[in-house]
């Protein structure tokens, strides 16, 4: 442990001098990137900080319990500092657990309703508004992306962004099929059915994640149509993205400006690719790994929300609430905890294992 700490502190030293170069500091992407790897590691060395001292405190603090008269503030004091080292190697040991590159991120998410007809739709409607309230309650942003309302009420499909601190990190676990068993408004027999929604979460691709060649894509500018205030019918304001090479599309009009919007579908487009990067990458570096919580495939059975038993269960990790009625109303931490907790749990598991 002492040696990987030792190559951190290395590295963050490393870094601090880089950040003093001014040909470092002329180049916003190589500047940005440094930044971002010094906040990474940067709690972790002051961490290892603190171990090296407390370590020196305790050779110390074991001299002075000799002394006649400074042995019983000793004693004292160096079972405190014993105490706190103990506490130190537990938070350094989950410090040093692989992160995640894309924990700070900011995301894309989607949601569509799956089986079950305009229920699901309903139910898609319910998780929109669930995620809302829990990004309200974080202090996070939401902003719609793309909507397709569902005949019944709800979504068919939803797009939207969810901007603030470290939100990749908290909702990067709900990918997949989320399971709602009710009696749907829809139904006058008073039977219960089981119908599903479907959730992917993307994180942001930034302009140091990779590069987009333009001879890649094919731009097509349309009429905007729908849902958007007055005047949205009349300009040519829509942007129609094609990638060529994946038949990926995008399209965005809710904005007015043709500029807006373009800009806008590119930034959605370099997600959606970054997203089927860290897809490919994992499924080549083996997705399946003992370490992971599920796939994050919109085919994987996620999560039940279970109305007449008032419960939610979580499927990957056996974890259920009898509180289905606050977590719909955005009351998420017990769920995302238990997810992080786990995944903490396996992975430093599968550290200690190799």
């Amino acid at each position: 442990m002492i040696e990987r700490l030792e190559i951190i502190e290395k590295r963050y030293n490393e870094i601090v001098e880089e950040l003093s170069n001014p040909e470092t500091l002329s180049d916003y992407n190589i500047m940005m990137k440094l930044n971002k790897e010094k906040a990474s590691i940067e709690e972790t060395v002051n961490a290892y900080h603190d171990l090296k001292k407390t370590t020196e405190d305790i050779e110390e603090l074991k001299e002075m319990i000799k002394d006649p008269e400074m042995g019983e503030m000793a004693k004292l004091e160096l079972e405190e500092a014993q105490n706190h080292l103990e506490e130190l190697n537990k938070k350094i040991e989950v410090l040093l657990i692989p992160k995640d590159e894309n924990d700070g991120k900011d995301i894309i998410m989607e949601i569509r309703g799956a089986a079950g007809g305009d229920e699901a739709n309903i139910f898609a409607g319910d998780l929109y508004r669930m995620y809302t309230q829990y990004a309200m309650k974080q202090g996070w942003k939401i902003e719609v992306i793309n909507e397709e309302p569902g005949t019944a009420g709800g979504y068919s499909q939803i797009e939207f962004y969810v901007k603030g601190d470290n939100v990749y990190s908290k909702l990067k676990y709900e990918s997949g099929a989320h399971r709602v068993q009710r009696v749907p408004v829809t139904e006058s027999n008073g039977r219960i059915q089981t119908s599903t929604a479907t959730v992917a979460v993307m994180p942001e691709a930034e302009d140091i994640d990779f590069e987009l060649p333009m001879d890649e894509i094919r731009v097509d500018i349309t009429r905007a149509s729908g849902n958007g205030g007055q005047g949205v019918n009349t300009t040519d304001s829509a942007v129609r993205l094609t990638h060529i090479p994946t038949g990926i599309i995008v399209y965005q009009q809710t904005e007015r400006s043709q500029l807006r919007n373009k800009e806008k579908a590119f930034q959605i487009m370099k997600t959606r690719l970054y997203d089927l990067k860290l897809r490919e990458k994992e499924e080549k570096e083996g997705a399946e790994r003992r370490s992971k919580i599920g796939t994050g495939d919109r085919s994987e059975k996620i999560r039940t929300y279970n109305y007449p038993q008032n419960r939610v269960t979580d499927h990957r990790i056996g974890f259920s609430v009898m509180q289905l009625d606050r977590v719909m109303n955005g009351d998420l931490d017990a769920i995302i905890e238990a997810l992080i907790t786990e995944d903490q749990r396996r992975k430093l598991a599968d550290e200690q294992t190799i």
